[in-house]
């Protein structure tokens, strides 16, 4: 079980570190570009906010476990990426993206199971 969640943890680790560098780095039209399209008529600062955010996220899903330093901090980590993607599915489902509402549908899962797992082992 334990190895399944790790591995759980390294694909939300490395989805929102990509996710969020590109948010943290790139302008709006070079997001959506990339297929980011939930940025669409979002300011930068909170499209930077965003980022920053995810990017953290990345951290706080993988370094409390890894280090037993407030291990807690992961399972919350992964609730908070829940409430993003449960967030976002309705903006892509509106923009008739049902790739990107299946991709958050996916990485809701796994936050879930990640939650779930981590606050029970």
């Amino acid at each position: 079980m334990n190895t399944i969640l790790w591995i759980c943890q390294g694909i939300l680790a490395l989805v929102f570190f990509y996710s969020g560098m590109n948010k943290t780095i790139l302008s709006e039209q070079q997001l959506i570009a990339k297929g980011q399209t939930g940025v669409a008529n979002l300011s930068v600062p909170v499209i930077r906010f965003i980022g920053i955010s995810e990017v953290l996220g990345a951290i706080g899903i993988i370094v409390p476990v890894l280090t037993n330093i407030w291990p807690v901090l992961t399972p919350v980590t992964a609730i908070c990426f829940a409430v993003i993607m449960l967030l976002a599915a309705p903006i892509h489902y509106r923009l008739h993206e049902p790739r990107n509402v299946a991709t958050n549908l996916i990485l809701l899962a796994l936050s879930v199971f990640v939650a779930w797992g981590r606050f029970h082992c």
